[in-house]
């Protein structure tokens, strides 16, 4: 019964390997989006932005917050397929350690 499915199915093959394609794409970017040290490396340049005074004090609060929500999702997403250690230092934003 295989063969004659992968027979019958052969037609559709182009947009099987599409659709595998647009998931390895969308996995990747998944994966850099939630990186750990990508957003530690963001926080990093808001508190700088802060610091020259490019943002007020409410634009950082609510960037950061979003950011912090975004490590957090990447890494309860990490734990639960294995991948990462877990752990986050806070990256000098001064919010101490998260699980």
């Amino acid at each position: 019964m295989g063969l004659i499915s992968e027979v019958l199915l052969l037609p559709f093959a182009p947009a099987r390997g599409s659709a595998w394609a647009i998931r390895q794409v969308l996995r990747e970017a998944e994966r850099i989006y939630y990186d750990p040290a990508a957003i530690q490396a963001e926080l990093a340049r808001l508190e700088e932005k802060l610091e020259a005074g490019e943002i007020s004090g409410e634009e950082f609060d609510r960037r950061e917050d979003e950011l912090l929500d975004r490590l957090e999702t990447g890494l309860r997403s990490a734990a639960g397929t294995g991948e990462g250690t877990g752990e986050w230092t806070g990256g000098g934003t001064g919010e101490g350690t998260a699980p």
